[in-house]
């Protein structure tokens, strides 16, 4: 039992890291479905095929909800579509590295206010001058960033500290990965005046299918399910930092993928990105062995980082 315990947080981590190496892969792959389908229809659609996987995957029985819990799945379904729609509008006009360095300003204001330790504040602003630098490399660079991309992109970000909060409630809250599957489900149907086109297109084309279901998995279902495991194992202000890895990865997706060019500014922010990320990582590993080390002393369980999360007040 104390093994199980003493390696949660370094599951949680890895689950993290999961989710940012997936997740802006699937969204440059996502790039090259915009002018077929456009910004909107590929997030209907790629959403649509993720609900769809995860329904059948796994089996979720809501009949006998609680309206808490229904309460809870259709937040998430909401901030699923707006992180999402808004996140795909923004990269269809500025590139994908700038864009999720703005985006990570919502997770970040929120680990900044979660946090109660000196030195999570102190990797939390570690990891904004990071992002800021980013800003700064698309403000200054060859090519301007466009206003209503920027726009979308801060919309996305106050969409994703509301995804953070109800995928811990979510995780709380519903056992197992039901929470998602049902989630998901809600945010295709919002999208779904925005999906129709997007689907009739698609039919009879398999290349633009497999694309779109490459984009799902890799976007959706893979990121979503560690990060709804992950929130079960760290603290969200832990959680948000290290999510500073994710625009470490856009800029290396934006390189492979779309051929965007890594700036040596942007090589700065990503160092400072990663070593925020590593301090984070360190910090948790030590508090863990702290403890541990004083469960033993008392001769209780270890007891940090357990799950479910509460959510602040």
């Amino acid at each position: 039992m104390q093994s199980n315990a003493s390696s949660r947080p370094l599951v949680g981590i890895a689950l993290v890291i999961g989710s940012c190496l997936s997740l802006p892969f699937g969204a440059a792959i996502a790039t090259q479905l915009f002018p077929v389908l456009g910004a909107w229809g590929v997030t209907s659609l790629r959403i649509a095929i993720a609900a769809l996987l995860l329904v059948v995957i796994v089996r979720p029985r809501p009949r006998g909800w609680t309206r808490e819990q229904w309460t809870a799945a259709a937040l998430f379904g909401l901030s699923l579509a707006g992180m999402n729609g808004f996140f795909y509008a923004a990269i269809d006009r500025i590139p994908l590295g700038p864009a999720v360095a703005i985006e990570f300003l919502g997770p970040l204001i929120l680990a900044a206010v979660l946090t109660r330790r000196l030195a999570d504040a102190a990797w939390v602003g570690v990891a904004l001058l990071g992002m800021a630098l980013l800003g700064v490399d698309g403000m200054i660079g060859a090519d301007p960033l466009d206003p209503l991309g920027v726009l979308f992109i801060l919309i996305a970000a106050g969409f994703w500290v509301m995804y953070i909060r109800m995928s811990a409630r979510v995780g709380a809250v519903i056992p197992g990965t039901s929470g998602l599957a049902v989630g998901l489900v809600i945010a295709a149907v919002l999208l779904l005046p925005v999906g129709v086109p997007a689907s009739i297109t698609v039919v009879g084309d398999g290349q633009l299918i497999l694309l779109a279901v490459l984009t799902a998995v890799l976007s959706s279902v893979i990121p979503y399910s560690f990060e709804l495991a992950a929130l079960r194992l760290l603290p969200q202000r832990v959680f948000g930092v290290l999510l500073s890895l994710e625009p470490a990865f856009a800029i290396l997706a934006g390189w492979l993928v779309l051929g965007q060019d890594a700036t040596p500014l942007r090589l700065g922010a990503v160092a400072l990105v990663v070593a925020a990320s590593v301090g984070t990582t360190l910090g948790v590993r030590g508090a863990r062995r702290r403890a541990d080390a004083e469960a033993r002393d008392d001769g209780d369980a270890p007891t940090v980082f357990t799950g479910p999360i509460p959510l602040p007040d």
